[in-house]
């Protein structure tokens, strides 16, 4: 609405030079002009408004003169500029209000959807691949949603009312434009058809960028240990160049389609002085007022087109951007729950694997045919050559993975069947990789609890024998630890962990190869934790160091997908089979 009010009064001001120029020149007859004499009465149409404007330019024409009437004319065109500009402010505000909460829905859509993705998503796709998405593509989306919503408000219904002036000023001379400006639209679309293929490419190269660089960082270390610096410099610097390639190709596109557009409106100009000097000169047809008035408000035309030629153009892009985040946005998780899910409220009995097999999407069997019952309150450690199962076969557990045969049964009932929020909700996580985030210790502890008292958080510390190194520091519970907790040593990230673990009070508790990666004063810090962790809980150990897992109540060996022996500590050595090879290959290191 604003914008239309905003085109009208625009309008408006055109619509006066006409019966300016037709007073001022003596263009109306004595006879018409004393239809203006006595003010015309109301009715919804052009005609009553520029009565009334002759009726108004009569009184200062016959009271001040010509001199008077252009004074009038004047202050007219003044308030119906301001009010035209007044609207055209109110129209981009609101369109910037529209976009900005477009595109905050859009980021909080994208990035929910990406937080609910399964497991095996995050296995397949490049990190900078989703962060491209979420962040440049997103902002390309903004960039493009600006320039081109404002062009959609605005710009057609601007062409559409102008033409509906040069209809009403004349037809003949309408007509022959539109015979020219098609010519026009074929041009630029032909240049537009190639700015989305450009524009796809462009953004993927973006995104090649951004995961060449989050390595980087992520694996400087490294880098710098094995003297590729110039490796990867040299991997960066070729997909900038590509990039840049790219972008000057779509530049080149681009920045063709505005001066062509100019080039093509103004033949389109000659065109129209041509045919509408003869109207006026040879036919008469058309008078010369009109005439000039018609070329005054087909030159306001071209800018809107102009326009809109630009915005096709620069959409061509944000297009690309948008079929890579609505793609993120409406792809689904592989895990997701049945309608009508259990709602597991507590752990009962036993953790069941019935002939469980497993693959990933490469084909090949990570687990086959396994059986194994966990009984609640017992430890359950899983060992076994690198590669042969056991991370998989845990993470099958609070359903990180779904088995592709057989059934994993909690309390009887499949995993499946199961409301999958209430499922994790019994279990606790500590891996041999510490995941922290780059905010407080007392925020870390109590991650993803809705407000945890600081006397359980504390407690939590103290049990994970965490307490003591927190305190040395003089923020305390309040420090920050950097990203990933880099400020913190090995052992003291691990045992924030296993605080956090127990904060949460699992009744089903998987570690994960939880101090392979440690020092022996930290692995025996850690391991303390652990054993108080473990305590009265269902626990599935990964070990490494088989001298962390001998007081298991099972121990499970897999092999290549298979359980191949199973028993306890003392069991397993007498066997000797694989299990006894392992230890003694340890004892020897």
């Amino acid at each position: 609405m604003f914008s239309l009010l905003s085109i009208l009064f625009g309008l408006l001001n055109l619509t006066l030079l006409k019966p300016f120029f037709d007073v001022i020149f003596d263009k109306i007859d004595i006879e018409q002009l004393a239809k203006y004499k006595s003010a015309p009465d109301f009715t919804l149409s052009f005609d009553y408004l520029q009565n009334v404007f002759h009726y108004y330019m009569n009184l200062f024409v016959e009271e001040y003169g010509k001199f008077g009437s252009l004074i009038w004319v004047c202050i007219v065109i003044v308030v119906t500029f301001m009010l035209a500009n007044l609207f055209r402010y109110l129209a981009a505000l609101i369109l910037a209000i529209t976009r900005a909460k477009i595109i905050k829905k859009i980021r909080i859509d994208i990035f929910s959807n990406v937080t609910k993705m399964h497991i095996g998503f995050f296995t397949n796709q490049r990190k900078g691949d989703i962060m491209s998405r979420v962040t440049q593509d997103v902002q390309q989306i903004e960039n493009s949603i600006g320039n081109t919503l404002k062009v959609l408000f605005r710009e057609p219904v601007s062409v559409i009312v102008y033409f509906g002036l040069l209809f009403a000023i004349s037809y003949k001379l309408t007509l022959f434009t539109l015979i020219l400006l098609p010519v026009s639209g074929f041009v630029i679309t032909a240049i537009t058809k190639r700015l989305k293929k450009t524009a796809i490419k462009g953004q993927e190269s973006l995104a090649h960028q951004l995961n060449i660089l989050e390595e980087a960082i992520g694996g400087i270390r490294v880098i710098k240990a094995f003297n590729a610096v110039t490796y990867i410099n040299n991997r960066f610097s070729d997909e900038v160049k590509r990039y840049a390639k790219i972008d000057i190709s779509w530049s080149k596109k681009y920045e063709l389609s505005s001066p062509v557009s100019e080039f093509l409106g103004a033949i389109a100009i000659a065109g129209i002085l041509l045919y509408g000097g003869r109207l006026v000169f040879i036919d008469n047809s058309l008078d010369a007022s009109s005439f000039m008035m018609f070329i005054a408000a087909f030159t306001q035309i071209l800018q809107p087109a102009k326009a809109i030629a630009a915005a096709v153009s620069f959409f061509q892009r944000g297009l690309a951007s948008g079929d890579r985040v609505f793609t993120l946005i409406d792809m689904k998780s592989d895990i997701v729950n049945k309608p009508n899910p259990v709602i597991l409220k507590s752990f009962e009995h036993s953790i069941e694997f019935e002939d469980v097999s497993f693959n990933y999407s490469s084909g090949k069997l990570v687990l086959q045919s396994i059986d194994l019952k966990i009984e609640k309150g017992k430890t359950i450690a899983l060992v076994g050559p690198s590669g042969g199962g056991k991370s998989t076969l845990a993470n099958l557990v609070p359903r990180f993975y779904d088995p592709t045969g057989g059934a994993v049964l909690l309390d009887g009932i499949a995993l499946t069947d199961y409301d999958l929020i209430s499922i994790r909700d019994q279990m606790g996580i500590v891996t041999q990789d510490s995941i922290l985030f780059n905010d407080t210790i007392l925020n870390n502890i109590s991650f993803g609890m809705e407000n945890p008292s600081e006397e359980n958080v504390i407690h939590a510390a103290k049990i994970a024998n965490a307490h003591s190194f927190i305190m040395q520091h003089s923020l305390g519970y309040q420090r920050m630890i950097g990203e990933g907790g880099s400020k913190l040593s090995g052992g003291q990230k691990q045992r924030i962990t296993i605080a956090r673990a127990l904060l949460k009070n699992p009744s089903i508790l998987i570690l994960d190869e939880a101090t392979s990666a440690l020092d022996s004063e930290s692995e025996m810090l850690v391991q303390d934790a652990i054993n108080k962790l473990m305590k009265n809980r269902t626990s599935i150990v990964i070990a490494h160091r088989l001298s962390t897992i001998a007081s298991a109540d099972e121990i499970i060996v897999i092999d290549e997908g298979r359980i191949r022996e199973r028993g306890t500590h003392e069991d397993l050595i007498k066997n000797n089979g694989i299990y006894k090879k392992l230890t003694e290959m340890q004892n020897m290191q």
